[in-house]
């Protein structure tokens, strides 16, 4: 009987009045720090995307939003981590479309991608560009790249089995019918790959766009063509892969915040809110497509959505080409 009363007085009360009592119930969020798991080595676009955005959180909420790096197992150990973090909504987790093939290409994962986690909001998305050692490497176009891989050996890095510039390579020896002259070297996270680069120690990167973009200013890397349907403002003389003859290769990345799918929902429209005003706030907007990222900053509907879609379009692609973790 209390409980039909209770909720027939409940029943006249407006729902937004009822939000604050719910909050206060739960304290104040967040009434201590932060840690927001980037699952790969600082420097890359998960990272850069991270901490423009983090750092935005901690003046929002004014309690530190600490950035903590957790490479390794293919992205898998910091998501891992986050899986099984206490659902509070102080354990945040930094993904990329990396995140959606694994779904697929490792099923023992030791965790449920589709079912741990859930998306709070896709950040922004970016082109990869095909990059080679502007001093090294003799290619002056992509046709003259894929022209090489036909005939000889080469080494091209990635950030990771599964990453998007995996996926990106997997493409180009598609569209070349290079075979097994290509030879795939994952490294852990997209610094590394594009250090070496430079180095000169392996032969080309299909590479996230923050991730090469100040060593191809520097004239250290040379661009030969871009996968976004159109050209970039910060590469505008890079053409396209379709402009170049080969749509194949089209393709975008993109970067995401999830937490644990059990966080209760009154945090979660917290955290969903905070991270929508800090991703939209002009300075980071600015910071962010100076870095070569289009800023989405879509909410949890559209994001959740679109997620799920990358994940089942790439376990498309994982079992009709035959991927598997090297």
């Amino acid at each position: 009987m209390f409980m039909l009363n209770r909720r027939s007085l409940l029943a006249g009360i407006p729902a937004a009045t009822l939000l604050p009592v719910a909050a206060r119930a739960q304290g104040a969020f967040p009434d201590h720090p932060v840690r927001y798991i980037v699952p790969f080595p600082p420097g890359g676009l998960t990272d850069i995307m991270a901490r423009l955005v983090g750092q935005k959180l901690s003046e929002i909420w004014n309690k530190p939003v600490i950035i903590e790096n957790r490479a390794g197992g293919n992205a898998l150990i910091g998501a891992d981590a986050v899986a099984k973090s206490a659902p509070d909504g102080y354990t945040l987790l930094a993904i990329t479309m990396t995140h959606t093939v694994n779904a697929t290409l490792f099923p023992n994962a030791p965790f449920n991608f589709r079912e741990d986690l859930t998306t709070v909001s896709v950040l922004g998305s970016l082109p990869l560009v095909v990059v080679v050692n502007a001093e090294k490497n003799p290619s002056r176009s992509l046709a003259d790249l894929i022209t090489r891989a036909r005939t000889e050996r080469m080494n091209a890095g990635s950030s990771g089995n599964g990453s998007p510039p995996h996926l990106g390579l997997e493409l180009l020896r598609i569209a070349a019918h290079a075979g097994d002259n290509l030879q795939h070297v994952p490294y852990r996270g997209g610094a590394p790959v594009i250090t070496d680069l430079v180095a000169g120690n392996i032969d080309f990167v299909v590479a996230n766009l923050p991730e090469c973009i100040a060593q191809v200013q520097a004239g250290r890397l040379r661009p030969l063509a871009i996968t976004s349907a159109e050209r970039h403002p910060l590469l505008p003389d890079v053409p396209t892969v379709k402009e170049l003859g080969q749509p194949g290769l089209e393709m975008t990345n993109w970067t995401a915040m999830m937490v644990p799918a059990a966080v209760p929902a009154p945090i979660l429209a917290q955290i969903e809110a905070a991270t929508l005003a800090a991703i939209r706030d002009p300075d980071v907007s600015r910071r962010a497509r100076e870095g070569g990222f289009t800023v989405e900053g879509w909410d949890r509907t559209r994001s959740i959505t679109f997620v799920t879609a990358e994940t089942a379009r790439w376990a498309r692609l994982v079992q009709e080409a035959g991927l598997r973790a090297d």
